[in-house]
Parts: C-alpha cells; sequence; structure tokens
C-alpha cells in the first residue's frame, strides 16, 4: 500500500504548525512543497560547486555544465522526448507557452488565419494567443465549455479548420481538473495542418505525459508545481519546428558568431536559452522527477483519485456547496462555492484553521464568468496528502459555513 506518512516525513513543511494548529496544506496547484532532496541538492550546490555553465574552462564551470546536461537528460526521458536538443529549459510555463506563440507565430501566423484554445485554459495559455493573433491579424477561437466541465469536442469540425494555425489546450483544467481529451483534439489540429500546443502544469504532476506518444508539438510545464523550484520550466518543442524558429530572446549563450554586420546563432537548445540559465534550478528540477520516478506512479494515481473521491463525498454534505467540475476522471482538484457564503471569507477562515486553500478565479477569469461566479474556493491534493487533511478541510469549511450564514 501507498505509505503516504513515509511520504510526508520527506516533506519538512508539512510539519509545521500555523496559528497553533497543524498545517493542513491544499494548494499543490498553486505550487507544491519540495521534498528533502531538492533542498538539499540545490544548497549542496550553492555551497560547494556553484559556478557558471557552458562558458568557463575551470572545473568548477565544467562540472556544472555537465550536471546542467544531465538534467536535461532526466527531463527528456521523463516526458518521453526523443531528442535532448527538443528540451529547452526556460523560467516556467508561462515563458514556455510565450516562446512558441512569439517564436513560432513570428514566421507562421498571418492575416486571416486563427488560433483555437479552450474556454478552461489558464490565463497563460489565453493572453499570449491574443497578442500573437493582435500583432498577426488572425483570429482567436474557443473551444466552448458544458456544465460539468467537459469541453464540446463535438464543435472541434467547425471551429479547426485550414485557416487553424495552432490548436492550445490544457492537459488537465487548474480549476475544474479537467482532463480533455488530448488525442482528439491534436489529431484534429494536425489534420489540418495546425500545431497542436499543450499546457502540461497540471498534468504532468497527476499522471505524466509521454510526449511521442500524445504527438503534441510543443509541451510547457512548470518545475514549481512538480515538487521542484520555482523559477525553471520546460518547453518540449519537435526538433524540426524548434529548428525553423528564430530566436525569442537575444544575448549570450544563443550565439554563434556576432558582429555589427550580422549574428548567426548557436544550434538547439541554447538558440532558445539566451543569458545565464537557472542551471540550480534545473538540477533541483532534474532531482523533483528523481524523487517522483522512485515512487511507484499508479499507487500514486490510487491515492490521490481516493483522496479527490472522499474529499467530494464529504464536501457534497455540506447544504449549498456546489463542486464545479465533475467529470469522472479529473485531476485532484475541487474548486467549490457554498450559497451564501464569499469565497475569499471562507479561505480566510480556514487560513485560521492551519487550512490552505486558493481562493479567487486562479488565473482563469473566462472560467469563472462561464460558471457565473468571480472565483472560487480550490483545494488542490498531491502525493503527500493523506485523509487526515480531507478530514480537517471539511470540518473546517462546516465552521466557516456556520460563521458565515
Amino acid at each position: 500500500m501507498f505509505d503516504v506518512e513515509k511520504i510526508r516525513a520527506e516533506f519538512p513543511i508539512l510539519s509545521r504548525e500555523v496559528y497553533g494548529k497543524r498545517l493542513t496544506y491544499l494548494d499543490s496547484g498553486a505550487t507544491a512543497q519540495k521534498p528533502r532532496c531538492v533542498v538539499e541538492k540545490m544548497a549542496e550546490l550553492l555551497l560547494n560547486e556553484n559556478a557558471n555553465i557552458h562558458r568557463g574552462v575551470h572545473r568548477l564551470s565544467e562540472e556544472m555544465t555537465v550536471r546542467y546536461e544531465e538534467a536535461r537528460e532526466v527531463v527528456r526521458t521523463f516526458i518521453g522526448a526523443a531528442h535532448r536538443e527538443e528540451v529547452i529549459f526556460t523560467s516556467g510555463a508561462t515563458m514556455s507557452l510565450n516562446l512558441v506563440a512569439s517564436s513560432w507565430c513570428e514566421k507562421n501566423l498571418k492575416e486571416g488565419d486563427n488560433i483555437v484554445v479552450s474556454h478552461i485554459e489558464h490565463h497563460s495559455n489565453i493572453v499570449p494567443w491574443q497578442l500573437a493573433a493582435e500583432r498577426k491579424g488572425a483570429e482567436l477561437r474557443v473551444i466552448p465549455v458544458v456544465e460539468d466541465g467537459s469541453l464540446e469536442l463535438d464543435k472541434l469540425d467547425s471551429l479547426i479548420d485550414e485557416h487553424t494555425k495552432v490548436v492550445a489546450i490544457t492537459q488537465a483544467s487548474n480549476t475544474l481538473g479537467t482532463k480533455p481529451d488530448l488525442a482528439r483534439i491534436i489529431a484534429k489540429a494536425h489534420s489540418v495542418g495546425a500545431v497542436a500546443v499543450v499546457d502540461g502544469c497540471q498534468g504532468v504532476v497527476h499522471g505524466g505525459v509521454d510526449v511521442a506518444a500524445l504527438d503534441c508539438d510543443f509541451y510547457a510545464f512548470s518545475g514549481h508545481k512538480l515538487y521542484g523550484p520555482t523559477g525553471i520550466g520546460v518547453l518540449y518543442g519537435k526538433r524540426e519546428l524548434l529548428d525553423k524558429m528564430p530566436p525569442y530572446m537575444g544575448g549570450g549563450d544563443m550565439v554563434d558568431k556576432v558582429s555589427f554586420e550580422k549574428t548567426t546563432y548557436a544550434p538547439l537548445p541554447l538558440k532558445f536559452e539566451a543569458g545565464t540559465s537557472n542551471f540550480i534550478g534545473a538540477i533541483g528540477l532534474a532531482e523533483a522527477i528523481k524523487f517522483l520516478q522512485s515512487l511507484p506512479a499508479d499507487e500514486i494515481e490510487q491515492h490521490e483519485k481516493a483522496l479527490l473521491d472522499y474529499a467530494t463525498e464529504q464536501l457534497l454534505q455540506i447544504e449549498g456547496l456546489r463542486i464545479y467540475g465533475t467529470t469522472a476522471d479529473k485531476a485532484p482538484i475541487i474548486s467549490f462555492n457554498v450559497e451564501g457564503c464569499d469565497h475569499y471569507d471562507i479561505g480566510m477562515i480556514l487560513d485560521k484553521m492551519g487550512v490552505a486553500v486558493r481562493t479567487g478565479h486562479h488565473c482563469a477569469e473566462p472560467t469563472m464568468a462561464r460558471f457565473g461566479t468571480n472565483g472560487v474556493v480550490r483545494a488542490s491534493f498531491a502525493l503527500y496528502n493523506n485523509k487526515e487533511d480531507i478530514d480537517t478541510l471539511v470540518k473546517a469549511v462546516k465552521r466557516a459555513v456556520s460563521m458565515l450564514k
């Protein structure tokens, strides 16, 4: 059986108290906590091995360069990429998506074309495409969402046509937990020659990914939601596409030769890694991936599903509580409101009881508008949560409701 208490012991922060109460951390959808091995690895590097990568001829620089490129290989195997050059380190998923929206669209998008997104996207998978469409005179189209949080995929034929150049879709909604049928969406995108871009921030944590099997053209995720450090992320892109794209940023390390007359660029992946990379963060992310890979993936999935089912059952016993997103195979995320109670007020009361949840629109305002609310309470679960966390959450919500009504 999955030994959650043994797992929890690897996350020191979970043993602390908040306002004199045991911390119940249910905000992993915003950022996950870090296991001891990640923190210790990064501390070791900073204290004993720190040196800039790629440029130095001295021993420390050479050692750190090797570690950095080894981290790239860890990511490559983790996501199933065919080539190490297809793994680009960025500052996070937001930068990864902006890179594609800027660089790929610069050469391939024109007036009269369209970009398709879904109604359940995070702002980071909406705004970059809006900006690209505005620059090029293209149209932004939206796949609608129905009441249970699933997408209206029967509308794909009318939305994705010969003028579609990009289909950008989440692997798992950060508010509803919905996991769209990516295979169907990607196949439709490819049938008209469009590229498929996947926001994997939540999906890579809950279920993982094989980008080759998925056949997406680009895939983005952030390290800090995957038990790794902040400030590091990944863009996967098919090598033949990345090769043809212009650089996103200019600076050191992404160049071959520089003159005032002309600059030529370094080969992949360096072409998209201008400046000093977050090499400590990249190695920390690799350590987080190794930690995750040391655990049985099927047991993690079963554990998180059990938490989700139990929390759903218990919360729905509270009068007036509504859960947004009820698809059967959703990610372990519950967004809810209680009739007559403000989501922010609930969150504040839960905080005083040691329960950390998220309140607000969660950078998904179009989703909130579709369901007629300006915000929700979101509890997001991770492999280190246990049944006691759920019981504490439910008790705290009941207490908040009794105070607010």
